[in-house]
C-alpha cells in the first residue's frame, strides 16, 4: 500500500496567475434578478385604503371558489341519487304480451301508493329516516299481499313477468 505525503510537496507550484484577470467588473446585465429589479424599478406604493381592497378582494375571490365547489359537489350528489335506468328495451321484448290480462287490470283502481307528491331519491342512503321507513311499509304490505295471491301460489313466474312488464310501460310513460 502506498501513502501520499502531500506535507512536502507545494501544488500549485507551477502555477502563474497574472492579477489583472481576478479584478472584474459587474455589468447591469449579470447581476441577479433580484438586484436588478430593485436597483432599477422604484415600487408602487398603494394607500391603506387600496391595499385593503385588494385584500378583499382576494378573500372574496377565495369564498366564490369555494362556494363553486361546493355547488357542483351537491349538483353531483344529486345526479347520483337519480337512479339511471339504461335501455330496458331488451327486457320488453324478452316478456311475452299479456293482452288478455289488459281488461283485469283496467278494470281496478289505480292505487293511491303510486301518486306521489315529491320526488324521492332512488338510493337508499340518500333517503330520510321518514322516507326509508314509508319505503320499507309500503314494501312489506307487497310482500304479504303477494304471498296471499292465488295466482302468485299458482305459477309466480307469471306474476313476476306480468309485474315487470307494467312497470316498464309505467317508467316509459305509457298507461296501463
Amino acid at each position: 500500500m502506498q501513502v501520499w505525503d502531500f506535507s512536502s510537496s507545494d501544488i500549485f507550484s507551477g502555477l502563474t496567475i497574472d492579477p489583472d484577470s481576478l479584478v472584474k467588473k459587474l455589468d447591469l446585465d449579470t447581476r441577479s434578478t433580484v438586484s436588478s429589479k430593485t436597483g432599477l424599478e422604484e415600487k408602487t406604493v398603494l394607500s391603506k385604503k387600496e391595499k385593503m381592497k385588494l385584500r378583499k378582494e382576494r378573500w372574496l375571490q377565495k369564498i366564490e371558489s369555494v362556494r363553486l365547489t361546493k355547488q357542483k359537489e351537491k349538483a353531483e350528489a344529486t345526479r347520483r341519487a337519480t337512479p339511471v335506468v339504461g335501455d330496458m328495451q331488451p327486457l320488453m321484448e324478452a316478456l311475452p304480451e299479456l293482452s288478455d290480462l289488459k281488461a283485469g287490470i283496467e278494470g281496478r283502481k289505480p292505487s293511491k301508493r303510486h301518486v306521489k307528491a315529491k320526488a324521492e331519491p332512488a338510493d337508499f342512503c340518500m333517503m330520510k329516516q321518514a322516507q326509508k321507513q314509508r319505503l320499507l311499509e309500503e314494501e312489506i304490505v307487497q310482500f304479504h299481499e303477494l304471498i296471499a295471491n292465488p295466482r302468485y301460489k299458482a305459477s309466480p313466474l307469471f306474476v313476476i313477468s306480468e309485474h315487470l312488464s307494467k312497470r316498464l310501460r309505467q317508467e316509459e310513460g305509457k298507461p296501463l
